[in-house]
């Protein structure tokens, strides 16, 4: 392969580290590619030059991304050859830095910070205990436990504090794992008796983010493992962040005298977002893939249909703009609707009408429903009405113009106006809160969980 005139194997060699920063985390880069050398360009190979000890490390967890950066400069066919200042390293076992490395620093999705979450009533608790506990470790909340059914930000919390220390920790020693991944090194380093390496890998941290813990339960040894790298980073002042799908008196299975360190810190719960966030988690998702989506009702359906996991509604604009991109059809909510259809077909269950929200509400203020829909705007009357609009966006699938006919004629931004209000009193108001989540089981319990 030979370059072209203006293109040689320097200024190739830096447009290949841009590529490299934009593919990869910037602690990532910073620690472990910035080190690389050029060596040579010779007949479509590339040899690069690590520093004794990590070359093998580098070869087998950044190999695949070091061709495709070299081959989107140097253009397909392009090989990368990673060699070492030190030819001792080919003999060389890992070191357990080596092997742990992914724990520390490339486990971590660079996509999953602070500024991409999207706070809501249901998540500000743990959005707060999590930005604090990142700001100062060790000192905020310790530990801090994460409760959520899956798909609700957790994880993405998790990572969040985890980028944030690494970018401004001064240096501080952040590892991630999993419990599954805690249990296998856990295995592993029973078996090639390097224990201790494997305990340094985890106590050395000054913060430690543990996903998944209910996975602790029946595995007898791992959990003895995972108490004792507890108390170690617990009794030094370092901070531990764990995640869970159940709160820690549901886990059964596993021994009382952890699940009593797991309450002994804050234990926040990440509730499902509610419409207006739902439809803001979309947007956010859809300028971070630079997708623009022209109709807003394309939005407002797919937040409207999918309800209770962040997950499932990303999924589902993933799959609404590929649709769109596959078929060539407008991204409008013709499209969008027939796609969730497929998706959530109506027949799961039976869908809350507006009257059956008028009704539910009128009766549990005493009013009729003629009042609810009036003009009106005596207090007895408009906090019903607004929250009314407001579960109608929540619970139905009908767009604002058509909530707003339902009630009294109203328009496209008084039902948006009635949406935020009531947000800004539930975030105030105990005893609204209290009223909502009561008519919504109502409504829930006589039509199913929600609408399909």
């Amino acid at each position: 392969m030979s370059l072209s005139e203006n293109l040689g194997p320097t200024a190739a060699w830096q447009d290949i580290r841009g590529a490299l920063r934009q593919a990869v985390s910037a602690s990532a880069y910073d620690i472990w590619l910035a080190p690389l050398e050029l060596t040579s360009l010779v007949e479509g190979t590339l040899f690069l030059r690590a520093p004794a000890g990590i070359q093998p490390w580098i070869s087998k967890r950044f190999g695949r991304v070091l061709e495709r950066s070299a081959r989107a400069v140097l253009g397909p066919g392009v090989r990368v050859v990673v060699d070492s200042d030190s030819g001792a390293a080919r003999s060389r076992r890992p070191s357990a830095m080596e092997e742990n490395v992914e724990l520390a620093i490339s486990a971590l999705n660079p996509r999953y910070t602070f500024d991409q979450f999207v706070i809501s009533d249901g998540n500000r608790l743990a959005h707060a205990a999590s930005l604090a506990v990142a700001e100062l470790p060790g000192q905020a909340y310790n530990p801090l436990f994460l409760h959520a059914p899956p798909g609700l930000g957790k994880t993405h919390l998790l990572h969040a504090i985890g980028n944030y220390v690494m970018a401004f920790g001064g240096g501080a020693a952040v590892r991630y794992t999993t419990v599954e991944a805690f249990t296998n090194h856990f295995i592993r380093a029973l078996s090639s008796r390097s224990v201790e390496p494997f305990k340094r890998a985890y106590r050395d941290a000054d913060v430690l983010l543990i996903d998944d813990v209910q996975f602790l339960a029946s595995k007898a040894k791992t959990e003895e493992e995972f108490f004792h790298t507890f108390n170690a980073l617990y009794e030094t002042g370092r901070q531990l962040v764990l995640t869970c799908d159940r709160l820690p008196h549901q886990l059964e299975a596993i021994e009382e005298r952890l699940r009593e360190r797991f309450e002994a810190g804050l234990v926040a719960d990440v509730k499902p977002p509610d419409f207006q966030a739902r439809v803001a988690i979309l947007r956010k998702r859809a300028s971070l893939d630079r997708v623009h989506v022209p109709d807003p009702d394309v939005l407002e359906l797919i937040a409207q249909r999918v309800t209770d996991n962040v997950r499932a509604l990303e999924g589902a604009l993933i799959r609404v703009v590929a649709y769109h991109s596959l078929t060539g059809r407008p991204l409008n909510r013709e499209l969008a609707k027939t796609v969730l259809d497929g998706l959530y077909p109506h027949s799961k269950r039976e869908r809350v009408s507006l009257a059956d929200i008028q009704a539910a509400v009128a009766s549990y203020y005493q009013l009729s429903v003629s009042e609810l829909i009036s003009t009106s705007r005596a207090a007895r009357v408009a906090w019903p009405r607004q929250l009314a609009i407001h579960l109608a966006r929540e619970l139905t699938r009908e767009s604002l113009h058509e909530i707003g006919a339902a009630f009294g004629g109203r328009n496209h931004a008084t039902v948006l106006h009635a949406c935020k209000r009531v947000s800004e009193r539930l975030g105030n108001d105990r005893q609204s809160t209290v009223d909502l989540d009561e008519l919504t089981e109502t409504l829930r319990g006589k039509h199913g969980d929600r609408p399909g």
